[in-house]
């Protein structure tokens, strides 16, 4: 277990190291990072992740930052530590309201607990576009994010075909109330209608933290000796279920489709602990997310909703050039200097 978890406590580290969000929670004193290659930016635009732990936010910014290059804006990142930290957020977003941002691009904590602060971004003239994780609100310009329902889809038709269409199956979303967690559920709670020789077992949530997925999937493997396959809806719930797969003797036996695709989760479907990863964007989604702010601030017609896409990999297709690109974070941090 170790093994697993180190890499995971030394990128915590890394992500930490950038400053913003990691100050403690008293007075929230986030210090919010400002980066600009021009000093003549025309626009300051806001960027506002659910979490900065994860690999997937720090490519997220990546894509950010490129974006703000291209189309002559500087860019604040600041976030809460971690994805469950509703209030933080809120805070942030209200700092970058007080800070007068020509506009705000979000990914929400949780899909109701955000809108009053959104109404209010609105009523300052800030427009909002939201990446990743939508709200329920009419605020927003703009939803840039995966199709988490198609996505969600796809992981319960490979984790099917990957246990014989039968057997118990089970899925760690991860926080209930945020809503890409919840349309994730939802998709492959759907999903599995079309298969009855499979029996969906209660979920289990890893609240997005490794140590809480891999009892998620302790419990799980304990109430159900039978089951078949898991699907883990995020990272942190995928890291954590291989964990207790390796710990239990279990991995490759019971069959693990995950979303995201850190080099702990790569690393994984390598060893043949995890047999498919649902890989998304996330540079696509920062570029993307600024882009459309942009756009909307020069008076440009942008879409309602701009879908990043997913791609299934396994070990068959790791090497791929399109899945290759897709799976090099490293290149994409260096590329936006972080």
């Amino acid at each position: 277990m170790k093994q697993v978890l180190l890499p995971i406590l030394l990128l915590s580290a890394v992500a930490g190291c950038g400053g913003p969000g990691q100050q403690g929670d008293a007075g929230h004193e986030d210090a919010a990072e400002e980066t600009s290659t021009d000093s003549l930016a025309e626009y300051t635009i806001a960027v506002v992740p659910k979490g900065l732990v994860h690999q997937f936010w720090q490519t997220v910014r990546a894509g950010a930052e490129s974006a703000g290059r291209e189309f002559g804006a500087k860019i604040i990142w600041n976030g809460p530590p971690r994805e469950t930290e509703v209030e933080r957020q809120i805070s942030i977003i209200e700092d970058m309201i007080n800070r007068n941002v020509d506009a705000l691009v979000m990914a929400a904590c949780h899909e109701t607990a955000l809108a009053d602060v959104l109404e209010k971004a609105k009523s300052r003239g800030i427009p909002v576009v939201t990446i990743d994780s939508g709200v329920k609100s009419g605020v927003p310009v703009t939803h840039v994010a995966t199709d988490n329902i198609a996505g969600a889809k796809a992981a319960a038709d490979k984790l099917a075909e990957l246990v014989g269409k039968e057997g118990a199956v089970g899925i760690i979303p991860f926080v209930r109330g945020a809503a890409t967690s919840d349309l994730r559920e939802r998709g492959f709670l759907d999903a599995m209608k079309s298969y009855p020789g499979l029996t969906v077992v209660p979920p289990r949530y890893s609240e997005s933290d490794v140590a809480k997925g891999m009892a998620a999937m302790e419990d799980m493997m304990t109430a159900h000796p039978d089951l078949a396959g898991v699907f883990a809806a995020n990272e942190a719930g995928a890291i954590g279920a291989a964990a207790a797969l390796q710990a239990s003797g279990k991995a490759g036996a019971v069959k693990l489709v995950a979303f995201d695709a850190s080099p702990e989760e790569v690393s994984l479907l390598e060893e043949g602990v995890i047999q498919a990863l649902i890989v998304q964007n996330p540079f696509g989604m920062g570029y993307e997310g600024v882009k459309a702010a942009v756009d909307h601030l020069e008076g440009k017609e942008i879409p309602a909703r701009i879908d990043t896409g997913v791609v299934v990999v396994t070990a068959n297709t790791l090497d791929s050039p399109e899945v290759q690109k897709l799976l090099a974070p490293e290149e994409q941090l260096r590329s936006a200097g972080l």
